[in-house]
């Protein structure tokens, strides 16, 4: 899957390094832990994700991060599948986490053979004990590797009196951790500021990061997009990279990274609510999924936010190189508007399936004008199939539709205009009194689609009709 680096370029900084590698097949991934369903933020990653993947020819692959074996639902991983597909986000492979116990217990056995990961006994309270104290004295609060100074007999008593041990992955301090950046640009982290990572709990169960990094190995993958909350994990990650690929006597093909900055409110903050979107609430509201695709698709770029139906031109202008480092706000009344351009633009053939019996294309295109959600299409369709309810006439405009009626003519390609046409020379009528009434009359509302498209639909018979009981 990876290229080898020449002799050259491996003397570069790791920075300089991963912005000059060769051109790989592309390969990136979604990993999302089935401890609920997706939310827009965790959508829009799956989104730029396929986007990356796609506009290179590459391949996309869905990863279940299920180790929190408590948390994670099979459930959640259906509906996971479900929104994906509902998105039009198809991938190339799946794998569980679940399945691949083994392979991180043998990457922890291996980096604790290369004296890159050790036990530690620390209680939550401990911790967060020593953390005050640090910050009380001005320093930052990061693990201060006491259990680095623990003997072998430590080690024994503590197994003797049945204590797990946690474990930590020893970062390696000796030089500057660094990367380049897809969206950040070049990045730089002492590694002495951080925290030796907790990579795996007492009770067994795994925390995020190493078999993040063994997967992402194992699995060939090339590109990792994410949020920017994640950078400090990347740098931890980039230094398990190293010490895995040195324990395998292999020189490091580390994956490519880029951190978007986060989604938020109106209000300036990720709201439970905002959090809480997700493809069910989506569909409830009648969005379609090419409005989602098209809003997350640009939200956070330079890039004008359009209703851009075409998939395949929203994969070509992808563009990491747009993306600003500013939080992207997501507006439930800009997808409103997407939705609303993008259903006036799409043809019958892509809903027909989804539209009231026996509606056919005449009607669609008739009505489509005025939809701001599909579902909206039953109501106009009663209208159009009745009965409607009408409002009240004066008297002199049911005499001017019961001459409308004996005018109404569906011999020409205009039945619309025909009758107007005629009602206007017999009665000088003209503007609101010659349009309203019939209007009125013949679909029970004061405003709708275009009368010259709707009138045919409904059809000279039942036209005749509503315009002689609107006479009555």
């Amino acid at each position: 899957m990876f290229q080898r680096l020449s002799a050259d370029t491996r003397r570069l900084s790791p920075a300089a390094r991963q912005a000059n590698r060769p051109a790989m097949s592309t390969t990136t991934r979604f990993a999302p832990s089935p401890t609920g369903t997706l939310h827009v933020g965790n959508i829009r990653t799956a989104l730029h994700n396929w986007f990356l993947a796609r506009k290179a020819g590459g391949r996309f692959l869905l990863r279940i991060d299920d180790t929190d074996a408590e948390r994670s639902r099979e459930e959640y991983v259906d509906a996971i599948r479900a929104d994906l597909a509902w998105l039009g986000l198809d991938f190339d492979g799946e794998e569980r986490q679940s399945a691949r116990l083994d392979r991180y217990d043998n990457a922890l056995a291996s980096l604790h053979a290369a004296g890159r990961v050790y036990a530690c006994y620390e209680t939550t309270q401990e911790l967060d004990l020593k953390r005050k104290v640090q910050l009380g004295r001005g320093l930052p609060p990061i693990y201060d590797r006491a259990a680095l100074a623990l003997s072998e007999a430590d080690h024994a008593a503590k197994a003797a009196q049945g204590i797990a041990p946690h474990w930590r992955f020893k970062l390696d301090h000796a030089e500057p951790i660094e990367w380049y950046d897809g969206v950040r640009g070049a990045q730089k982290f002492d590694p002495a500021s951080l925290s030796d990572p907790v990579i795996r709990r007492a009770d067994g169960s795994w925390l995020y990061l190493l078999p993040s990094a063994v997967d992402d190995m194992e699995m060939g993958i090339t590109d990792v997009l994410r949020g920017e909350d994640h950078v400090s994990n990347t740098a931890v990650q980039i230094q398990m990279f190293t010490a895995l690929y040195a324990a395998q006597h292999k020189e490091p093909e580390i994956p490519r990274f880029a951190h978007e900055a986060l989604l938020i409110g109106k209000e300036g903050k990720l709201s439970k609510r905002l959090g809480s979107l997700g493809c069910e609430s989506f569909k409830e509201r009648g969005i379609e999924p090419e409005a989602i695709v098209a809003l997350l698709a640009r939200l956070g770029t330079s890039q004008p936010i359009e209703p851009i139906a075409d998939r395949r031109k929203l994969v070509s202008s992808f563009d990491l190189s747009t993306f600003g480092r500013a939080p992207a706000k997501f507006d439930d009344a800009e997808l409103d508007r997407i939705n609303t351009a993008i259903i006036h633009q799409t043809e019958f053939a892509d809903v027909a399936g989804r539209l009231p019996e026996r509606m056919d294309e005449a009607a669609w295109h008739a009505i489509r004008p005025n939809l701001s959600t599909l579902a909206d299409a039953a109501e106009w369709w009663r209208i159009v199939t009745g009965p409607i309810v009408l409002p009240g006439f004066s008297a002199e405009d049911r005499v001017y539709l019961a001459q409308a009626a004996k005018a109404l003519d569906f011999t020409g390609d205009d039945p619309w205009h025909a009758l107007t046409g005629v009602l206007k020379e017999m009665t000088g009528r003209k503007g609101k009194a010659l349009f309203l009434p019939l209007r009125q009359a013949l679909t029970g509302q004061d405003s709708g689609p275009d009368m010259r498209e709707l009138l045919p639909v409904i059809g000279e018979e039942k036209a005749a009709a509503r315009l002689l009981r609107a006479a009555k």
